[in-house]
C-alpha cells in the first residue's frame, strides 16, 4: 500500500514521447517538482520523501521515458538533456505551477541545475541529489565509450555496464548496481526496491538512454553553464558514492554556489537509505526559497512545564492500546498529574475516544497502518515480517509526523509499544533524540517462516543488534512485556546470540499486563445475565481481533456451527467482528453478531468457549479468566506460530489448531471438545500494568 496516493495522474507529451505524471494536491501552497533520475527507476523511488513533502507543499513527480507509466522509445534523442528540460517544464505547465522547487537524483540532479540556468524564471531553487557534472572530472573507467561497445566472452563487476550485457542479462545488471551504489549495511529493502523498478524498463530503453547527448559538449561549457544559475542551489552527496565521483559533484556544488552537504557513509541514493535527514533538508530549503511563513517559537520555562507524555500505540490489532491504556491509568496513579497525549490511529483512536483520553492533532496526518496489514493478507495468511517490511514508505511517513510534533512541543517521556518506526528511525537518525524513551514490546527477534527468508530475518536482527550496541542509551528503557519463560530460544542469526539470551541482557520485564481485574464465578454468572445468556447454555465466542485480517476464520467458525450445534445441543454462537471487518453474515438462529465490543474482555470471562487467531492479547485475556479456547494462528505469521504459541505453551494455554484443520466437521469436533475439557492454566499475573508503570516513571 502506498503511503500518500496521487490527487491527480495525467500525461505530457513532447517529441511524440508520452510522460506520465503524478500529482498530490495542497492548495495555496508551492510547488516542489521531484524530477526523474536515470530510467532504469521510475517516479517511485521518491515514496519516501512524497507524503512528508506533500503535507506543506504541492508536489509533482514524473516518470523518466523508459520507465513507470511513460513511453519506452528507443530513440536516443529522446533522452537527452534538451528532451527532459523539455518534459520538466511540459509537467510544470500541465500542473500550472509558473514556479517550483526543482529536485533530482543524479542525471536529475543534473536536470533540475539545468532548468535553472536555462529557465530561472521557472525555478525557485533547486537541488541535485548525487548530481551528474558532465565533463568535471575524469570519468571511471567502465563509464568509458569503448568499455560500454565492448563484445566480451563474460562480464564482471563494472564490465556488466555494457550494452550487450544489458540485451543478455539485464535483471543481472540491475542486480549488480544497486547492490553496488546502495552499499550501506542492512540495505535490502532499498536494494530489492530498486531492483523491481528497474524490471519496468527495456534493454533497448536503457542503451538508448546511455547514448544520448549532453546539452555541453565540454567541460568548459559545463563550468559555464553551472556559473550562470543565479538561483539558490542544494547539493546532497554521500561520502561513499560509488556511481558519481566526489570531484564532480564537489564541483558542481562550488560552480553552482551550493550549499554542499556530504552525508558521511552514505552512498548514491541517499534519500532512499537515508530519508529522515534528506527529507529534512529538503523541506528546510523549499521552505526557505519559498519564503514560507515562519511559526512563533513558545518556550516554557522548565519548572513550569506540565509533566508530559508522548504516547504511541501499535495499530495493528486493540492489544496494544488495551495494555498501553492500563499502564497509563497506573502511570498517573503513580505520577498524579501527569499529561498524555497519544499520536495514534485506528483502531487505536477507538478505544482512545470511549476512555474520554486525548489524541493528539498531528493524528490526522498519519498514514493507516492496518488498512496496510489488512491489503497484505490472504485467506487467515499473513506474512507478518514482509508485511512490516513493504510498510518501509508508510513507517517513515509516520516518523516524519512524529519528528515534526517533536520539534515544536516538549514531552518528558516518548513511550513507544511496538511503534516500529519511532525505535528504529531514531537509532538512525539519534541527534534527534531530546526527551527520555522507552520502548515497549510483547516479541523480540524477526523469526523466518521458511529457509529461503533466513538470511533478511537475520539481516533485519543483526541491524537492531548494532543498532542497541552503539547507542544503549537511545531506549531509556525496554520494556518486555512478560516473563523470561515466554521467550523463544531461536538465534537472532548466525553468530547472532539467540532471542532469550539477547533479550535478557537488554530488557525489563513487566509482566504480562492486562486492563482487567480477575473475575470470580459469582461475577461470571452477573456478566452472562447483563448478556442474556442463561445459566445453563453453553456460549461459544468467536474473535478475530482489531486488525481486519480474520474474517475468513470468523466464517469458518459460522460454518462450523449448524454441526457444532448437533454436537452440543443449545449452543449459541457470538460473533465479535472488531471494528474493521465487515461482519455481515446471514441471520441465522442461535448466533448473534457484534462489531466493535468495548471492554471486550468481560465477554471473554463470560464464555464456555472461544475461538480465535493467535493475537497475543485475546489468548492471554482468555488465559488469565481460565476459559477454554482454541486458537488459529494466522499462515505465515511468524509471531502468531512462534511467540505467542510458545508463550502459551508456557501457560499451558489453549488448543492449537491448523487452519487447515478448520473444515465444518472437525472444527465442530474441536469445539465440542474443547467445551468437555477443563482448563489447568498457570495463573497470569495482575500487576503487571504497575510494574511496567513503575519503569516508566522512573525515567521523569
Amino acid at each position: 500500500m502506498r503511503a500518500r496516493q496521487p490527487d491527480i495522474e495525467g500525461y505530457v507529451k513532447h517529441g511524440g514521447v508520452r510522460i506520465g505524471f503524478e500529482l498530490f494536491e495542497k492548495e495555496d501552497a508551492p510547488t516542489i517538482a521531484l524530477l526523474p533520475a536515470w530510467s532504469i527507476i521510475d517516479s517511485r523511488h521518491w515514496k519516501a520523501q512524497v507524503p512528508f513533502l506533500a503535507r506543506e507543499f504541492r508536489v509533482v513527480t514524473f516518470d523518466p521515458p523508459g520507465n513507470g507509466r511513460s513511453d519506452r522509445p528507443t530513440d536516443p534523442a529522446a533522452y537527452s538533456d534538451d528532451a527532459h528540460l523539455a518534459y520538466v517544464l511540459a509537467v510544470l505547465d500541465a500542473v500550472q505551477a509558473e514556479q517550483a522547487v526543482l529536485v533530482g537524483l543524479s542525471r536529475g540532479g543534473w536536470w533540475s541545475l539545468l532548468t535553472a540556468a536555462k529557465h530561472p524564471d521557472r525555478v525557485l531553487g533547486a537541488v541535485a541529489i548525487a548530481p551528474v557534472g558532465p565533463y568535471l572530472d575524469a570519468p571511471p573507467p567502465h563509464r568509458l565509450h569503448e568499455h560500454f561497445e565492448a563484445v566480451r566472452p563474460d562480464y564482471t563487476g563494472w564490465q556488466r555496464f555494457n550494452r550487450h550485457f544489458w540485451q543478455q542479462d539485464l535483471p543481472g545488471f540491475a542486480d549488480f548496481f544497486f547492490r553496488t551504489v546502495v552499499s550501506e549495511p542492512h540495505s535490502t529493502k532499498q536494494i530489492e526496491d530498486a531492483v523491481g523498478w528497474a524490471a519496468q524498463t527495456t534493454p533497448e530503453s536503457l542503451i538508448a538512454s546511455e547514448q544520448s547527448v549532453r546539452c555541453v559538449g565540454d567541460r568548459a561549457e559545463a563550468e559555464a553553464l553551472l556559473r550562470s544559475i543565479d538561483r539558490p542551489v542544494l547539493v546532497i552527496r554521500g561520502s561513499e558514492d560509488h556511481c558519481r565521483t566526489q570531484g564532480e559533484m564537489a564541483r558542481t556544488a562550488e560552480l553552482s554556489r551550493a550549499r554542499d552537504v556530504i552525508l558521511e557513509g552514505a552512498d548514491h541514493l541517499p534519500h532512499a537509505r537515508e530519508p529522515v535527514v534528506v527529507n529534512r533538508l529538503l523541506r528546510d530549503f523549499a521552505r526557505q526559497v519559498t519564503g514560507a511563513p515562519k511559526e512563533p517559537v513558545r518556550w516554557t520555562r522548565p519548572l513550569d512545564r506540565p509533566r508530559r507524555v508522548l504516547y504511541l500505540s501499535s495499530p495493528i490489532g486493540l492489544g496494544h492500546v488495551e495494555r498501553d491504556a492500563a499502564i497509563v491509568d497506573a502511570l498517573r496513579r503513580q505520577r498524579p498529574g501527569v499529561q498524555v497525549d497519544w499520536l495514534a490511529q485506528h483502531p487505536v483512536t477507538e478505544v482512545l475516544a470511549r476512555r474520554g483520553e486525548r489524541v493528539h492533532a498531528a493524528s490526522r496526518h498519519l498514514v493507516s497502518e492496518s488498512q496496510h496489514i489488512e491489503s497484505e493478507a490472504g485467506e487467515h495468511d499473513l506474512h507478518a515480517f514482509q508485511a512490516i517490511r513493504r510498510m518501509d514508505e508508510i513507517l517513515v511517513a509516520n516518523f516524519m509526523v512524529f519528528a515534526d510534533l517533536i520539534e515544536r512541543e516538549h514531552y518528558d517521556l516518548w513511550v513507544g509499544d511496538e511503534a516500529w518506526e519511532l525505535d528504529y528511525f531514531l537509532h538512525e537518525n539519534p541527534e534527534l533524540k531530546r526527551s527520555a524513551y522507552a520502548w515497549l514490546t510483547d516479541f523480540v527477534g524477526w523469526l523466518p517462516m521458511a529457509d529461503a527468508e533466513s538470511e533478511l530475518t537475520a539481516d533485519y536482527n543483526a541491524e537492531m543488534v548494532e543498532q542497541i550496541a552503539r547507542f544503549p542509551r537511545l531506549r531509556d528503557r525496554a520494556v518486555f512485556v512478560g516473563n523470561p519463560a515466554d521467550l523463544v530460544d531461536d538465534p537472532l542469526g548466525p553468530g547472532l546470540p539467540s532471542v532469550r539470551d539477547w533479550t535478557l541482557a537488554h530488557y525489563a520485564f513487566s509482566g504480562y499486563v492486562r486492563d482487567f481485574p480477575p473475575v470470580d464465578d459469582d461475577e461470571r454468572a452477573r456478566l452472562r445475565a447483563e448478556f442474556g445468556w442463561t445459566p445453563d447454555e453453553r456460549v461459544c465466542v468467536v474473535t478475530v481481533g482489531g486488525s481486519g485480517v480474520g474474517g475468513h476464520l470468523l466464517r469458518k467458525v459460522v460454518d462450523a456451527f449448524p454441526a457444532a450445534r448437533r454436537a452440543v445441543p443449545g449452543l449459541r454462537l457470538v460473533v465479535v467482528a472488531g471494528p474493521r471487518v465487515d461482519h455481515r453474515i446471514e441471520p441465522r438462529d442461535g448466533i448473534e453478531i457484534h462489531g466493535y465490543v468495548h471492554r471486550l474482555h468481560r465477554m471473554l470471562a463470560a464464555c464456555d468457549l472461544a475461538i480465535t487467531h493467535g493475537g497475543l492479547t485475546t489468548t492471554m485475556t482468555l488465559t488469565a479468566h481460565r476459559r477454554p479456547f482454541l486458537y488459529v494462528p494466522l499462515r505465515n505469521h511468524f509471531e502468531q506460530n512462534r511467540h505467542v504459541r510458545h508463550r502459551l505453551d508456557t501457560y499451558r494455554a489453549g488448543r492449537f489448531v491448523d487452519y487447515g484443520q478448520t473444515d465444518p466437521d472437525n472444527l465442530a469436533v474441536l469445539m465440542a471438545a474443547e467445551l468437555a475439557k477443563r482448563t489447568d492454566y498457570r495463573p497470569v499475573e495482575t500487576d503487571g500494568a504497575e510494574r511496567a508503570a513503575a519503569l516508566l516513571a522512573e525515567l521523569f
